[in-house]
This record gives C-alpha cells, structure tokens and sequence, in this order.
C-alpha cells in the first residue's frame, strides 16, 4: 500500500523514462536505459514508445529476475498503459510467475483485458502463457521463492524487499556519472531550494539539515499551495540554478505543478524519484530512480535516503569549502557541549 492512504506499484529502476531529460544509469540522450536505467532523452516517451533494457553494461548478478523480464519487453512497442504493466512487473520480478492476471491488473492500476492485450503484444497467446514462460526461464528462482515464502514472515518480508531496493540502487550506482553531475549542480546553485511534500517531506528535510553544514544556503520547501511558487520566486531571485526534488508516492499533484512551475522559473531540476515512471519525471532535467518497499501497510524508503545520502556526498566533493565548514562545525559543537558523547 502506498503512503498516506491506497496502493500502488513502484519501480525498481526503470523500463523507460517518460519525458525526462536523463535518467541515472543512461545512456547517450534519446538511448535506450543501460543497467536498471531508463531511457535517455527523447527515449520511449509518449504512446507506443519502446522500452528500453539493461544490456551488457548491467553488472553481473544486478536484479537477475528484472534483467530477465527487461530482455523480454525489448524491442516491442508498447502503449502507455502497458508500459505501466511492464513497470509494475519489473517492480515485482520475484512475484511476476505467481501474480494472476487480476492481481497484476490490480498493482499496476490497469483493466484485466488490458494485461491480456500486454502478454499478446509481446507475442504470446495470451497472459497463462506469459505467466508459464516466466515459471520456465527461471525455475530455480521459482523454487527459491516458494522455500523464500515458507521461511519469512511478513514482516521479515518486508525487510528483505529493502534489501532488495538496496542491492539495485548498488547496481545502478555502478556508473557514478549521473550523482556527480547532480553533486555539481546542487553545489553551484546559490541558494540550493530542496522540495519534498507530504511522504517526501522527511527525505527533503533531512537532507536540508545535512546539506546545511557544507552548503551556504540550503532552502527546505516543504509547503506546497501558493506558498511554493513564492519561495520558488524568492530563490530564482537570490541566484539559485538548480533545484533538488523528492518525489514518493503518493505524488501530489502540487509536487508536479511546483516542478513545472520551477523549470518555467529556469532552474535545472534535480529529482529523486521511486521510479522513472513517476509523475514528475516530464518535469525534471535529472531523475535519479531509488525504489521504495509495498511490502507494509505504508511505504517504506529506505534506498531514497541512502541516495540522498549519496547526493550529499557528492556535492560535498564538489564543494572545495566542505570540510572547512564541517570542521568548523565540529569544533563549535565541542566549545557548546552540543552532543553528549
């Protein structure tokens, strides 16, 4: 189930970006996504748009189940709406050979016949026989499933669905190239605006309170209405280049209009999104995809914060001045008695 209230199926990586500028783990713009990446700009956007795939960039052992089921959507052309389903099924690879036709139409928020249309358009007679070539490619992952679910409980479940996220957000970290280049345009931007709203707001604020230390001018938005598009104004006027965006399910629809908002204000956006697919994907210049856990009642997100955590470090890289500010920090915290230990 999704955070705040109702249920929707999150990506791991990406089967292709939807309008974005450039996905983490791309590419050259307008290719097809290399490692659990989504596609490059101008790459399988709008209706019937390919889906890209990992290829031989992917690192050995990265997501084995999702690398199978991205080698299977290659090359056909799908509509939007069963890219959703194509999403949705990398999102649960290991669950993908037991999921029945409505329980798939359920996650991916599609109708019944339109997961029938999706396995014929990838050339099968229909979904049993997608679901029983799925069962055949990878039989020894089938029988570690069925051991997996007799030795978990839910909550253990949950638990190692997070490894999961984790061991990809890994793979995609493979090429650093996308981070770095955030780290630059976060580290340049003077102030630095950081959006998170509603279940983003935690990720927002705590990478403001860190960033705080190394950056002279973190701004948290975490206010969305009319308030948003004034703070945005307010930063564009003192000088600010790009903004960073935390985007969780549920998206709120002021999260996607403040993106578009700060674009048309000409800042370069800077996303951490749980998916590719995300809503604010059109509205971002870099979208760097870290999954989030469905496994409990409400979404958990621990990878969108170890990628926060990345992004920090990589702006502290390209800001010459962090350490000075962190030891500066550091020795005004002793003189304070600020930390008990």
């Amino acid at each position: 189930m999704s955070t705040d209230t109702g249920a929707s199926a999150q990506a791991v990586g990406a089967v292709g970006a939807v309008g974005t500028d450039e996905v983490a783990g791309t590419g050259a713009a307008g290719g097809t996504a290399g490692a659990g990446g989504a596609a490059g700009a101008g790459g399988a956007a709008g209706a019937g748009g390919s889906v890209g795939v990992g290829g031989a960039d992917e690192p050995a052992g990265a997501g084995s189940g999702a690398a199978r089921l991205q080698q299977l959507f290659e090359g056909h052309r799908l509509t939007p709406t069963q890219r959703r389903i194509a999403h949705c099924m990398v999102r649960r690879a290991a669950d993908a050979p037991f999921l029945s036709s409505v329980e798939l139409a359920e996650l991916a928020g599609v109708s019944q016949p339109s997961v029938t249309r999706f396995a014929v358009a990838l050339g099968f007679d229909g979904y049993p026989a997608l679901r029983r070539h799925l069962r055949e490619v990878a039989p020894a992952a089938v029988a570690e499933r069925v051991a997996g679910e007799d030795a978990y409980n839910e909550y253990q479940q949950a638990v190692q669905s997070e490894i999961d996220n984790l061991r990809h957000l890994a793979s995609l970290l493979a090429d650093p190239a996308p981070v770095a280049r955030a780290g630059r345009l976060l580290a340049e931007s003077r102030p630095l605006p950081v959006l998170g709203l509603r279940a983003a707001s935690a990720q927002a604020g705590g990478f403001a309170y860190f960033a705080r230390k190394v950056h002279p001018d973190v701004r948290l938005l975490d206010e969305g209405g009319t308030m948003l598009t004034d703070r945005v104004d307010a930063a564009v006027r003192a000088g600010a280049s790009a903004l960073l965006c935390f985007a969780l399910p549920r998206h709120p629809r002021e999260v996607v209009e403040g993106l578009e908002y700060a674009r048309s204000a000409g800042l370069t956006v800077v996303t951490v999104a749980d998916s590719a697919f995300a809503p604010v994907a059109r509205h971002s210049d870099l979208l760097l995809p870290a999954a989030v856990g469905t496994g409990l009642a409400f979404d958990t997100a621990c990878a969108p914060m170890l990628l926060g955590r990345v992004l920090l470090e990589a702006m502290c890289d390209a800001l010459p001045e962090a350490q000075a500010r962190l030891e500066e920090f550091d020795a005004k915290a002793a003189e304070r008695g600020l930390f008990v230990e």
